[in-house]
């Protein structure tokens, strides 16, 4: 369920490193507490972003959450079809239903993040 090359924030966020590139999502943890999600608000692509600040939003019939980035970079791509589609984030949180792809500052900021074993045991842990 949460895939083991991806990488984990205690804030329920995910971050599947290619390259210089980070790819950006919620988790499934994530749209499970949040319920139906009906609207996501992502920064515009060219913006900058700090790992631990946030990026953007995530609207449910229950609450207004902030996503906040796994990794310091750039924005070089938002999921379009989330504006039209933001209740594919409750189907497919772990991949179509990305958020954003960030050009990486430093790909070894990923290292400072949860292994899939380690968020399984985080979210175990909260409950």
């Amino acid at each position: 369920m949460y895939p083991e090359n991806y990488r984990y924030t205690k804030e329920h966020e995910w971050v599947l490193a290619d390259g210089g590139t980070g790819t950006v999502g919620i988790t499934d943890h994530a749209q499970q507490e949040l319920g139906d999600i009906v609207y996501v608000d992502l920064p515009k692509v060219g913006s900058h972003v700090e790992a631990g600040k946030s990026l953007g939003s995530v609207e449910s019939v229950k609450a207004v959450s902030d996503i906040y980035s796994p990794v310091t970079g750039e924005v070089v791509e938002i999921n379009q079809t989330l504006a039209d589609a933001p209740e594919s984030l409750n189907s497919d949180p772990h991949g179509a239903a990305w958020l954003v792809k960030i050009k990486l500052d430093s790909a070894e900021e990923i290292q400072n993040l949860m292994s899939s074993a380690d968020y399984l045991s985080y979210i175990g842990a909260e409950k």
